[in-house]
């Protein structure tokens, strides 16, 4: 039986996409092949006739496309454009498909430096792009750039996927970048050059009756080895107690996030994750412990790994104030192609030590306070302190 070379790329793509098994005899034929036409087994034809009628309008689509459109098509950026549509149909705001370009910026993100302007940013309810923290002294800083801006455009172009934008604002050192953000319904537009940007994680200080502060922005590859050394900074300063501050920290690295809970916690499970089929894995606390009380604050920019933690210290009898936190209770994985290209997939959701699920639920603090904005006050901190 035969079928066109092209036709059985097609297929083969479309078999790649669904997950479906072609044998290798197959794939060999479509690449090694010099001639229009292949031959198959009859079994072979029939698998991948069942794939071609879910997938059989990707064809109709190339053809149509390719023949038709008003303009020289870019058949690469097309192929990318069906790739990102494919997970995009997952409706799934965390799983998300990266070119090798962007892989790379979302890859030097994860250790702490990389080239753009200096500001982390959450994705709200709504969908609108938060300005969490600034990092001082960067483009962002400079250009009057604030916590609670919201972002809209950047070099004119709206967004949807936090991946995605944070791909947009990174970028090669040096090269210039506009962005435009509201702040109290006024638009406005700066132009900024990318710089390189080394991210701290973790800050320290010591507060009044010696009670020492710790905030971890997010869970970078230096966070768990960072928290220790500032740990042990304040317990030789004699901190006689200690405020843990998560809040507007979106979260990262889960390896990252179980060092930080070994320093609270000697032994018992910090999380535990499964997925779709209930397979579960423990992540596990290791010997050794702070003996350090400890007040944990959240908020609702807290996601992920930091509610992880948040979550963990709750269920072993660690107090916690502040807002109910975001609710992401899931785990992606990020897993690179043959052509340097990504796909981040959620693969898992995650539970706290005593089984209680975080996602689209978050972490519900034992001490219930807001912070009234422009007041210049830290109600949560004060609450916390209040509490030693």
């Amino acid at each position: 039986m035969e079928i066109k070379k092209k036709r059985l790329v097609i297929y083969v793509v479309a078999a790649f996409l669904a997950g479906a098994a072609v044998t290798g005899g197959a794939c060999a034929a479509v690449f090694n092949g010099a001639l229009g036409y292949v031959k198959v087994s009859k079994s072979q034809y029939d698998d991948m006739s069942e794939v071609y009628e879910r997938y059989g309008k990707l064809d109709q689509l190339y053809d149509t496309i390719t023949s038709s459109f008003y303009k020289e098509v870019d058949e690469d950026a097309m192929m990318e454009g069906a790739y990102k549509g494919l997970v995009a149909g997952l409706n799934d705001p965390y799983s998300s498909y990266m070119t090798a370009e962007e892989y790379e910026t979302w890859v030097a993100t994860a250790t702490g430096e990389y080239s753009g302007v200096g500001i982390t940013f959450t994705q709200d309810e709504d969908g609108n792009f938060v300005v969490v923290s600034v990092t001082d002294d960067s483009p962002a800083a400079d250009a009057g750039i604030r916590e609670g801006d919201i972002i809209k455009t950047v070099d004119g172009q709206e967004y949807s996927d936090l991946d995605v934008i944070g791909n947009a604002i990174r970028g090669e050192e040096g090269s210039e970048i506009e962005i435009t953000y509201i702040r109290d319904g006024e638009e406005k537009s700066v132009t900024m050059t990318r710089e390189k940007i080394t991210q701290h994680s973790v800050e320290h200080r010591m507060l009044d009756g010696n009670i020492g502060y710790i905030s971890i922005s997010s869970f970078i590859e230096t966070t768990g080895e960072d928290f220790s050394q500032a740990l042990k900074e304040l317990e030789e300063d004699g901190a006689q107690g200690l405020v843990l501050d998560l809040r507007d920290n979106g979260g990262g690295l889960v390896d990252a996030c179980v060092q930080v809970a070994d320093e609270f916690l000697d032994e018992g499970v910090v999380v535990y994750v499964e997925d779709r089929d209930g397979n579960r894995t423990d992540y596990d606390a290791k010997d050794g412990k702070t003996d350090l009380k400890t007040v944990v604050l959240v908020n609702e920019n807290s996601a992920s790994a930091s509610e992880i933690l948040a979550a963990a210290l709750q269920d072993n009898g660690f107090e916690i104030v502040g807002q109910t936190t975001y609710g992401k209770g899931v785990i992606q994985s990020t897993a690179q192609l043959e052509d340097g290209s990504a796909l981040k997939l959620t693969i898992m959701q995650y539970f706290s030590p005593d089984g209680n699920a975080i996602n689209e639920k978050g972490v519900t603090p034992d001490h219930q306070v807001a912070n009234e904005e422009n007041s210049g006050e830290d109600a949560q901190l004060d609450e916390a302190l209040s509490l030693f």
